[in-house]
């Protein structure tokens, strides 16, 4: 084997995900001043475009930090030491959350799951109709469970707390769905929205949001965890000016108005419809070669990645080595307790049929190399979905 790669490599992870070039060259433009009047024009059309691709009105807070950072200023913003909060275990990320939250000083109680399914609505409406004093203050979830490939049901969510006729805010993670999946923070009622700018968004990592809702910044007012530079008031405060209150990252939000205008441009339904195609071809090829999916709810399938289970007695980690070394090209690893159990494929972001195509093949050629027992022919059962023939 030569002991260079060649050719473009592919990217396949479930993020951070391939930068379109228009973005990259944005992001690679010289550095503007923040506080002049280029950056103010700059400052007020990302804040404006942002929005719709949350699906809110409503003020979208945007931080130089990962998904992390993100999932800190939602808590620290709407809740005091000691608060109660109900989580579901959907995955690895479902549980780093819970993780941070108990950090902060919260009790944060998580519903148990199999690591197969979504969030279980009518499990959070039972506890939360238990909950007769009012003790939980807010209910925290990931929408597309990166670790897993499984997308939860966030409308169903909403109507099971309205059900239960509890006031406990409603946060949700989109860090692997936001413009990838549809998703509406406003007609969905969810009142802080967490995302990050490596993944649907086409972006490197570096920069994380948080959408907010008139409730959520009402309980900013009464929350006594520490914030200072999570602090979302100080935010929209400077943003209405089209300013940030200290150092923004001047050259991200340059390629963040690149990639509004790409995802404009395309129309956010054909970006979900592109992402649900490849999802389906890519499940066409995985049921082809005898596997499953790590989501075992045909309703809950993710349309930004899959994950793969192989069969007893194979190393998931092993075939991605192979598929590296043969093919040049990145597969997601399987996290906690699917650790060497699973790969996942990412489909989202910046990608094409042929992209699709490209990455079945190449999975195909590894599994061929590993010697792990499947059916050939992935890639036609794929173009099937993709060529529209299925």
């Amino acid at each position: 084997m030569p002991s260079i790669a060649t050719g473009r490599h592919f990217l396949q992870i479930p993020g951070p995900t391939n930068c379109p070039l228009p973005v990259l060259e944005a992001i690679a433009r010289p550095t503007i001043d923040h506080r002049g009047p280029e950056f103010k024009r700059l400052a007020g059309t990302v804040l404006e475009g942002i929005r719709p691709i949350f699906g809110t009105c409503e003020p979208v807070i945007i931080f130089p930090a990962s998904g992390t950072g993100a999932w800190e200023a939602a808590l620290v913003n709407t809740l005091s030491p000691g608060d109660h909060v109900l989580m579901f275990e959907t995955g690895w990320f479902a549980s780093l959350w819970r993780k941070l939250a108990e950090r902060l000083g919260l009790k944060a109680e998580i519903l148990p799951g199999d690591w197969r399914g979504g969030v279980d609505a009518a499990a959070i409406e039972a506890r939360l109709r238990a909950d007769r004093g009012h003790a939980i203050k807010a209910v925290c979830v990931v929408h597309n469970e990166t670790s897993t490939g499984v997308a939860s049901d966030i409308p169903a969510l909403r109507k099971a707390i309205d059900a239960a006729g509890h006031p406990a805010l409603m946060m949700v993670d989109t860090i692997s769905s936001l413009a990838s999946i549809e998703y509406d923070h406003d007609g969905w009622g969810v009142d802080v929205t967490v995302a990050g700018s490596q993944k649907g968004l086409m972006l490197p990592p570096g920069l994380s949001f948080n959408a907010v809702s008139p409730k959520a910044r009402a309980a900013s007012v009464t929350a006594r965890l520490p914030r200072a530079f999570w602090d979302w008031e100080d935010m929209i405060a400077a943003n209405a000016s089209n300013v940030f209150p200290y150092t923004p990252a001047t050259n991200m939000l340059q390629g963040l108005k690149v990639a509004i205008e790409l995802l404009q441009a395309e129309g956010m339904d054909n970006v979900f419809a592109r992402h649900e195609r490849a999802a389906r071809a890519t499940r066409a090829a995985v049921a082809h070669w005898g596997f499953e999916t790590q989501c075992a709810d045909p309703a809950r399938h993710s349309a930004s990645l899959t994950a793969v289970r192989l069969p007893e007695g194979h190393s998931a980690d092993t075939l991605r080595e192979t598929i590296l070394e043969r093919a040049n090209m990145s597969l997601g690893n399987g996290l906690g307790p699917l650790a060497d159990r699973v790969f996942r494929i990412g489909h989202l972001g910046d990608f094409s049929d042929a992209s699709v195509t490209g990455t079945i093949a190449g999975v195909e050629l590894g599994l061929k190399q590993a010697g792990i027992p499947h059916r050939g022919g992935g890639v036609e059962a794929a173009l099937g979905i993709l060529a529209g023939n299925a």
